[in-house]
């Protein structure tokens, strides 16, 4: 008859101690290999329900399912203050992301 492998404590504790270290170790080699932060601009916080239920309405996402039509190529997109920060539209209110889209996209002049 075949014994099935039973767990000790010890092996319990050494799992729970090991796997937040490899997690976190795992977590500080990818960003030193240049893992690069996603930029998030879909915080809606301090807007007045009219214009999250615009940017809801003009189904904006922060990346483009459209590769030739992105916000950074749309004629109502304000370029953020700083690199990695969200940008503006002058259509919608909010942060809006370089990569992102919406319904309202029309293409930069010039």
């Amino acid at each position: 008859m075949e014994q099935s492998k039973r767990f000790s404590r010890r092996d319990v504790l050494r799992a729970t101690v090991a796997l937040p270290i490899f997690a976190g170790t795992t977590g500080l080699v990818l960003s030193a290999c240049g893992g690069k932060k996603e930029l998030v601009c879909t915080d809606t916080t301090g807007l007045a329900a009219a214009d999250v239920q615009m940017r809801q309405m003009q189904e904006y996402v922060d990346v483009s399912t459209l590769p030739d039509k992105n916000c950074a190529g749309c004629n109502f997109y304000n370029v953020a203050p700083a690199e990695g920060a969200c940008g503006s539209c002058t259509v919608l209110k909010g942060p809006v992301s370089p990569t992102g889209n919406c319904k309202l996209w029309v293409k930069k002049v010039g």
